[in-house]
Formats: C-alpha cells, sequence, structure tokens
C-alpha cells in the first residue's frame, strides 16, 4: 500500500464539497488523516475565500488510477473544467505525494509544487505529517513550515465537523 497525501480545497458551498468529498474519500479508502479545516483567501484571482485541508491515506492504486479515482469525486460535486486554471471551484482534490517518488508519473507531476509554495497546503500537511520529509527537498514538513514565510499567505483555522 502506498501513502498518499492529497489537498483538497472549495470555495463554491465550501462545507458541502468538503464534507462529500471526504465521505467519498474514505468510502473508497477507509481509513483517513485529516487535517484541520484552513480558510484562506484565493490566490490566483479574485474570489470568495476557500476551504483547505490535506487528507493522508493508503491505496493500492496506481498513481494514473487514483488521479481517475479522485476526478470522478471532483465531478460527483460539480466541478467545471472549461474555466480558467485560476478560478472558483466546487472541488479541488490533488495528489501532493505518493509514497515517495518524484517526477511525472502516470501524467502526474510528483510531489505536487504548491507543497512548498502556499501556506494552504503546507501548514494542513505539516500538521498530519509532521516527521514526513519532503521526497525532494529532505526536509520534514515541519522544517518546511517552519521556514515558510507564515505571514505572506493569510490562513487561519476554522470549526469544520465531519465524523
Amino acid at each position: 500500500m502506498a501513502q498518499v497525501y492529497l489537498s483538497l480545497g472549495s470555495n463554491i458551498n465550501r462545507a458541502q464539497h468538503i464534507r462529500a468529498a471526504l465521505d467519498a474519500l474514505a468510502g473508497q479508502f477507509g481509513e483517513l488523516q485529516v487535517s484541520r479545516v484552513f480558510e484562506s483567501e484565493a490566490v490566483g484571482f479574485l474570489g470568495d475565500n476557500f476551504y483547505n485541508l490535506v487528507v493522508g491515506l493508503q491505496t493500492n492504486l496506481p498513481v494514473g488510477q487514483l488521479a481517475l479515482c479522485l476526478r470522478g469525486i471532483e465531478d460527483a460535486n460539480g466541478r467545471l473544467r472549461s474555466g480558467p486554471k485560476f478560478s472558483a471551484r466546487t472541488l479541488d482534490i490533488d495528489i501532493l505525494t505518493y509514497d515517495h517518488l518524484t517526477g511525472i508519473v502516470d501524467g502526474v507531476k510528483l510531489p505536487r509544487g504548491e507543497i512548498v509554495k502556499n501556506a494552504f497546503v503546507l501548514q494542513p500537511l505539516a500538521e498530519i505529517a509532521p516527521e514526513v520529509p519532503h521526497p525532494v527537498e529532505k526536509k520534514t514538513y515541519r522544517q518546511l513550515w517552519d521556514e515558510y514565510d507564515q505571514a505572506s499567505q493569510k490562513l487561519w483555522p476554522v470549526e469544520f465537523i465531519w465524523p
């Protein structure tokens, strides 16, 4: 089984879509590691604030099949793909890491670059996997978060209940 970390985000009916995604992921993969949910301003465009979190899970699906499964969950939650890359969305699920794989695997770039660029990815990842090393940077996620310019992006935890 591969250890996988995913980032989830939504800025349209946020709580509804995040809960639906967590339900679908738990139904497909079983036990999940779930970070707190954080609210952040939209990055790359003007829009409503996002809810973001990171989920850890184990799977025997290869990267390409996992990506298709996640795309199906996004689609089931009304994800539209015809707009610009940086735009409002019902649900976004990205594979951050898949074990310690690096490079392009089944069309997916691993690890995802947003890990070290966006607080809304790095902080929740450091929360659930503090001692796990980044496959390229070779520093733990806690170290990367401690070194991150935490004033550069506004981010705050929100009360969010999921079973």
